[in-house]
């Protein structure tokens, strides 16, 4: 038996399970928490929707997975000391290329840019094995073991380096998370969920635009919190029959069914709207909102007065009662500037409100200073959004 370094086998049992409880803990971690709604969109779109993606399943089986390549690459390098950490480059780079999922992929596999990423790392890999190889053999032992022995803290921060490596190319648009997050809360039925989803965000596109509006619908907040979200594009991207908006793993059908039937050919989001209105006698009210939501978000405040009559009226009055909250801003906005208004509209409390903007505005000569300003008390009503997006 060997005693001449008696703390040689412990120090490096320590190295070697250290940096297994960093890769360990974080490859679940960013799996679970961070990637998991992408994951499952990507499963879905990979296998025509006919499997689900676990996600704590998911990323236990990918993490034990990508440990055993380490106890596989360790056994062919026998990288100990200082270098140990090396041996999880290609799990890190397994971990990223897992994560690395584009934004626009189209259900087709496809190495992106790994094709010469990918061959590039594992060309430096190897030099630094066989540097490392070298170098370990005259390495000295007679170095403090432990947790605080430099080895072990070059070690973390190779560890820590591999990870910077794995978040830095891993897909880390914010919106794409948060349209995969939200509809996977879509196919349980969680529609507040899917709201909630980036909701304090100021990021957004067309394709989350369509999921939010969907959901608030859902829930018959359409008219009355639309604008508390980033409204982006035009209302042509309100639902996915022009092609301009489109969900991942959330059914077309199932918004058709809501709204009342599936589009035959190619037609204009409105005229869509418009021929599901005809269908039924009575109003159908998801349908009015999506179309005097689509007005509002073009800006078309006079079609939307008149389209507001036809929803919203008793007899030959409107039903100021009824009215969500953006309707009302609207109906504001819209008295104040025209002279002679199609429909004469007063709220006290909304008049106020539209008299303190105007006072406020009026501070600030300024357009950015005042749009600032403005933003800080209004973002969230259809006046902003009128005047500043």
């Amino acid at each position: 038996m060997n005693y001449n370094h008696p703390n040689k086998n412990s120090s490096t049992v320590a190295i070697r399970l250290m940096c297994a409880i960093v890769f360990l803990s974080f490859s679940f971690v960013w799996l679970y928490c961070f990637q998991a709604d992408v994951l499952a969109a990507a499963q879905h779109v990979l296998s025509k929707g006919l499997t689900t993606y676990k996600p704590f399943v998911g990323a236990v089986l990918i993490t034990l997975v990508l440990q055993a390549l380490e106890l596989i690459v360790y056994a062919l390098t026998r990288l100990r000391k200082r270098s140990h950490a090396l041996n999880y480059l290609p799990s890190m780079l397994g971990l990223a290329v897992i994560t690395d999922i584009n934004s626009n992929f189209d259900g087709h596999f496809t190495l992106g840019s790994w094709w010469w990423i990918l061959p590039l790392f594992i060309g430096l890999w190897l030099l630094l094995v066989f540097l490392a190889r070298a170098l370990q053999s005259i390495e000295p032992d007679a170095e403090p073991k432990g947790l605080f022995s430099r080895a072990m803290w070059i070690n973390m921060l190779t560890m820590a380096l591999l990870i910077i490596i794995v978040v830095a190319f891993s897909n880390s648009n914010a919106v794409f998370h948060y349209r995969m997050r939200a509809e996977s809360r879509l196919l349980s039925g969680d529609f507040n969920g899917a709201l909630q989803t980036g909701a304090k965000s100021l990021e957004s596109d067309a394709d989350l635009q369509m999921i939010r509006m969907y959901a608030l619908s859902r829930t018959g907040e359409l008219g009355e919190r639309l604008f508390a979200y980033p409204v982006s594009g035009h209302s042509e991207a309100m639902l996915p029959v022009e092609g301009k908006s489109e969900f991942v793993m959330y059914p077309n059908d199932s918004l058709y069914k809501f709204l009342g039937a599936r589009p035959k050919g190619e037609m204009t989001t409105a005229r869509y709207l418009e021929l599901m209105q005809r269908r039924d006698s009575t109003v159908n009210r998801p349908v009015a909102d999506y179309q005097l939501c689509g007005l509002l978000i073009d800006k078309r405040i006079d079609d939307f007065v008149c389209l507001l009559r036809r929803y919203y009226s008793e007899g030959d009055t409107l039903d100021v009662d009824r009215l969500p909250k953006h309707y009302r801003e609207a109906m504001t906005l819209y008295n104040h500037l025209r002279s002679k208004p199609v429909v004469v509209y007063h709220n006290s409390v909304m008049d106020e409100d539209w008299k303190n903007l105007q006072e406020l505005e009026a501070q600030y000569p300024d357009l950015t200073e005042r749009k600032g300003r403005v933003e800080e008390h209004y973002r969230g009503t259809y006046w902003y959004y009128y005047e500043y997006e």
